[in-house]
């Protein structure tokens, strides 16, 4: 017994981490929320309670008192009390890495979807990434929301993986499998920028801890051919669609952001108002320190 609760073989150590998790998961929005002040510079107090959240929750989420100050260092620096450093230069990022959420129209962005006002199905963000550049933090600061709309609901991937394993063991074991799922490559005017991404959607890191990459879209995306991988795709699909205690949705205010282990969410359509709605996303390659 290797006493990994993410061990197949090892039910034990599953039920006993299961009944762990499961204890002091929150089943409320409101218990995800920590008031704090600045977000650039946390008070022990606060910093203990966001670092509490996250242990139970893989996220929390802050009610920061910086309105709609469009600082960029508001998430960088709450990310880096957290141990989150190493930011991903993903393509439509600005130059220092943080992704400006906003509609934009030209060329580089209009073909995507986190840069319109469309919702955005239940997904991990990276999913399309190579292995060594796997996104294990992200942090999400809303300068100014939506006039309408722009809601998120969030589901932490632990609990996505005991709803499903607690169906059948052998869904987890195929949705772990090395090709479970294939991100086709991307072409951007004729030339490739990025290659075919073949991974599981649940996998082990070397410290012991789940990792999940996911997207719910239904295309571009090449699922392994077999019957038991149809069948368990079906039933996360099931588990993410339907209601749960542990599904909370909420929407992020001016000065408010979300800190997580890159769970499972969406986005809600939305409309603007005079001042478009402006949101900082920030991935990391690395896991808050401490959960």
């Amino acid at each position: 017994m290797s006493d990994s609760p993410f061990d197949l073989c090892d039910d034990n150590a599953y039920q006993r981490w299961r009944e762990h998790k499961l204890a002091g998961a929150p089943t409320r929005l409101e218990e995800l929320v920590v008031e704090i002040g600045d977000p650039r510079r946390l008070t022990p107090a606060e910093h203990e309670a966001l670092l509490d959240r996250c242990r139970r929750a893989n996220m929390a989420i802050y009610a920061g008192g910086t309105g709609d100050d469009p600082d960029k260092a508001i998430p960088t620096r709450l990310g880096a009390a957290f141990g989150l450093h190493r930011l991903d230069h993903n393509r439509g990022a600005d130059d220092d890495a943080v992704t400006s959420l906003t509609v934009q129209t030209d060329a580089g962005h209009r073909d995507y979807i986190p840069y319109s006002n469309r919702p955005i199905a239940w997904h991990t963000d990276g999913y399309y990434n190579a292995p060594e550049q796997r996104i294990d933090g992200l942090l999400l600061h809303c300068v100014h929301p939506a006039e309408a709309g722009g809601a998120n609901d969030l589901l932490d991937h632990e609990i996505a993986y005991i709803l499903v394993r607690d169906r059948s063991p052998a869904y987890i074991r195929a949705l772990m499998h090395p090709n479970c799922m294939t991100i086709p490559a991307s072409q951007v005017g004729g030339e490739q920028v990025r290659p075919d991404r073949t991974g599981p959607v649940f996998s082990v890191r070397p410290d012991g801890r789940l990792h999940m990459r996911f997207t719910n879209r239904a295309r571009n995306v090449a699922w392994r051919e077999d019957l038991l991988t149809v069948e368990a795709v079906a039933c996360l699909k099931d588990v993410l669609h339907r209601e749960s205690p542990w599904h909370v949705r909420g929407r992020l205010e001016a000065g408010w952001g979300v800190i997580s282990n890159n769970v499972l969410h969406t986005r809600t359509g939305f409309t603007d108002g005079e001042v478009p709605r402006l949101l900082y996303r920030a991935r990391y390659y690395d896991r808050i320190a401490g959960t």
